[in-house]
């Protein structure tokens, strides 16, 4: 009967377990231990078993009970709000700040988006995402623990932490937030974010968006660019203070006709000469049938037992010592069940030998990177934000600075990803620091930086340079592209053009504008990756003693975010769902509709038609083809009727009470919510669950951000300190080096390191 054959599943599930060395489950919570294979059943069976669970909103707040749809719950956290950001940012309303350059007169095709008012529908979905690479990032930490300890653990992760993963850059609360440099226009929609449409047709990005560049190579006939500045000696260049929106303003429309002029293949030619930050827009399909891409094993073919050798995305971590493969295509449901089955006649062995119950991390209630010391010589995003994964994963981060960095770190784009970390501030254009540099470098166990790599080489502080330091050292370089292009500039935004993502995200194929979105994993998913890298890397050196050289890049982590599309041998993509050009959605039934107040989303399928019918009481949907209205299913004549019949009934009440009405009628949709973001901040149930965290810090004092992204059941994260004031610590770190007062006080007397003025105290 049912209740035998369901115990009969979870006895095998139990089994399995036993012999695991990972469960991965998304059960909402309590359904799990109601079925009994929750943590404690698996726990019982294997003490060394690391169980992952991913939910829609963890166990701890009251929307434990809605539904883990990646729709769903991008529209209630309000993140289809923040695909283009708010006018005067997220962080100005949190703050209560009036909009900067509020009556400033916008240019048509400067604002980012569609020209349309309300939330965008990415393609991308950046919960599932964030939580994606949450979980990866948290199971890596676990085993990383388990080798040291012995023990296994209990993992969670959510959809709504993927948001907070998401939205770091713009979801900040600070006490001051007027702090010079602080506040920037970068999430504010009404600066371009540099897309242009080109004489054939195609986009490019440049960002950060470089007028003199545009305006002066197009000058001629044809592209020169004889006399024009590289960015870093543009004395025009455009920065992140809130006065820069009126210059961006004023030259668009100016640049946006320069653009105009010439075919794309000449913009990427004359900015690749200048070192000018800029790529072209491309489909997934264009990006996977990148040779180079090929070549380099970021993209794979795999023979698929179904449609043959198809094109998808590999390797997106490359380890020296370890490397990665692709194990084949993905299976068909229950392919290998016989041969999985079959593994319960044969004995459960352990999968490594019991470890040490002490030494750094053994210990329970300990971080599980406690006593792994990370040198971060990083810039910008896409390094630090890895190294600050560290850091809250309980690793000591040590932030080399340079002198001159205080007016980046004092952007609110810089504290999302530098808090937790000692800084010390130094010249390594100077011997003497390097010096320094290699007596840290002895002591570490990890050095990981984003420069680019012959910069890197220039100073000395290549991976060759600092093995010769320290033999067992692991040395992650995170890039901006793969190495057909390692001599260029990348960023996120160009990164997520070669990928496909902005294509995708602003319906280009349905005739809208690329869209870089505000909640991107570009730069972060590369922060992610290198993070997981340094930890596999560590598990290894653990067993062995061999440290290693490992590489990863924005352009990997953006080719995950688009791994939905894959190419046959003849270079043709799947029929998949686009989002439409205005962004409001994949289809008729997932989509995001304004209603008579606020906006619906919904993320039904064909099995809810005859209740949305019900709902709606129009007779005219009724009479569609139910078997055409699924979410993203490509339709020419019934989509647009649909969409339009829905809008005009949803026009005659709130989002509200829309919601109310189809919730009841078990129609999966949500209220997309605006005011989500203040709520996380004001509401204790959030801070009690750990997913907000308040700091005092040195330039803005009480400072509110995202807290953690995880939670360990027995090697928990932590919060160890407030985002860096440069050099706060370069005295301290240089004492415990072994240098006196004199010898320090001549090192920042000849400018060789620099002490910080200001003091700020530990996180609470």
């Amino acid at each position: 009967d049912k209740a035998a054959s369901l115990e009969e599943a979870r006895d095998r599930l139990l089994a399995l377990a036993r012999r695991a060395d990972v469960v991965v489950e998304d059960e909402a919570p309590g359904d799990a231990d109601a079925a009994g294979f929750g943590w404690d059943a698996l726990r019982a069976g294997n003490p060394r078993l690391i169980l992952c669970s991913i939910t829609a909103y963890g166990r701890h707040v009251d929307l434990a009970d809605r539904p883990a749809v990646d729709a769903l719950v991008a529209a209630r956290t309000g993140l289809h709000w923040e695909q283009r950001g708010r006018v005067g940012t997220t962080i100005g309303m949190l703050c209560d700040l009036d909009v900067e350059l509020a009556d400033l007169t916008i240019p048509p095709g400067c604002a980012e988006g569609p020209d349309r008012e309300g939330p965008l529908y990415p393609r991308s979905r950046w919960p599932s995402l964030g939580a994606a690479y949450l979980a990866a990032t948290g199971i890596s930490a676990a085993l990383f623990a388990r080798t040291r300890s012995g023990r296994g653990q209990w993992v969670e992760t959510s959809l709504l932490q993927g948001v907070l993963a998401a939205t770091i850059g713009g979801w900040q609360r600070a006490e001051d937030p007027h702090a010079d440099g602080y506040l920037t226009w970068i999430f504010d929609p009404r600066g371009s974010k540099g897309n242009f449409r080109c004489a054939d047709g195609r986009w490019v990005q440049n960002w950060v968006p470089n007028p003199s560049f545009a305006l002066g190579v197009s000058r001629g006939d044809a592209i020169s660019v004889d006399g024009v500045d590289a960015p870093r000696e543009d004395p025009s260049r455009i920065g992140p203070d809130y006065s820069e929106l009126v210059v961006l303003a004023h030259y668009h429309p100016e640049m946006a006709a320069a653009y105009a002029k010439y075919p794309s293949a000449d913009w990427v030619a004359a900015a690749a000469e200048v070192g000018v930050t800029l790529q072209p827009v491309r489909s997934p399909e264009e990006a996977l049938a990148d040779p180079a891409l090929h070549d380099e094993g970021l993209v794979v073919t795999v023979d698929d037992p179904e449609v043959g050798p198809i094109r998808q995305v590999g390797l997106t971590v490359d380890l020296a010592a370890t490397p990665g493969r692709v194990g084949g295509p993905a299976p068909t449901p229950g392919q290998h069940t016989a041969e999985v089955l079959a593994e319960l006649d044969r004995p459960a062995t352990p999968t490594v030998a019991p470890a040490s119950d002490t030494g750094p991390g053994a210990a329970p209630g300990t971080p599980p990177l406690d006593g792994v010391v990370v040198l971060d010589l990083g810039l910008a995003i896409a390094g630090p934000f890895g190294t600050q994964v560290l850091s809250d994963l309980g690793a000591t981060v040590i932030k080399v600075n340079t002198l001159w960095d205080d007016f980046w770190h004092a952007t609110h784009i810089a504290f999302c990803a530098n808090r937790g970390k000692q800084s010390i501030s130094m010249d390594l254009k100077d011997p003497r620091a390097v010096a320094l540099l290699h007596r840290l470098v002895a002591r570490a166990d990890v050095v990981q930086h984003n420069m680019r790599y012959e910069a890197a080489e220039r100073l000395g502080i290549d991976d060759a340079s600092l093995r010769a330091v320290n033999p067992s050292l692991i040395y992650c370089h995170t890039a901006g592209f793969d190495r057909s292009r390692a001599h260029l500039p990348g960023n996120d935004q160009t990164g997520a053009c070669l990928a496909g993502v902005e294509h995708e995200d602003g319906g280009v194929a349905d005739g809208g504008k690329p869209l870089w979105s505000l909640t991107s994993f570009g730069d972060t998913g590369n922060g992610f990756l290198s993070a997981m890298g340094i930890i596999w890397a560590l598990d290894h050196r653990h067993r062995t003693g061999e440290g290693q050289f490992l590489t990863t890049s924005i352009l990997a982590a953006c080719l995950l975010n688009t791994s939905y599309a894959w190419i046959d041998a003849d270079g043709v993509g799947v029929d998949r769902p686009h989002v439409d050009g205005q962004m409001y959605g994949l289809g008729p039934l997932e989509r995001l509709y304004p209603t008579g107040d606020g906006w619906l989303c919904l993320a039904a399928g064909g099995e809810h038609w005859e209740a949305i019918c019900r709902v709606l009481a129009d007779p005219r949907l009724a009479a569609l083809d139910a078997g055409a209205l699924d979410a993203g299913a490509v339709v020419a004549d019934t989509a647009p009727t649909a969409a339009d019949l829905i809008t005009e009934a949803f026009a005659g009440a709130s989002a509200g009470e829309w919601f109310d009405r189809l919730d009841a009628a078990g129609v999966p949709c949500e209220v997309c919510d605006d005011g989500f973001v203040q709520r996380l901040f004001d509401d204790p149930q959030f801070r009690d669950a750990g997913l907000v965290t308040e700091m005092t810090q040195a330039q803005v004092g009480r400072f509110e951000q995202f807290g953690h992204l995880w939670s360990f059941s027995d090697t928990p994260s932590r919060i160890a300190g407030p985002p860096l004031v440069v050099g706060h610590d370069t005295t301290s770190i240089l004492t415990e080096l072994g240098l006196d007062h004199d010898e320090i006080r001549a090192l920042v007397d000849d400018g060789v390191v620099k002490q910080a003025t200001l003091r700020q105290e530990p996180s609470r």
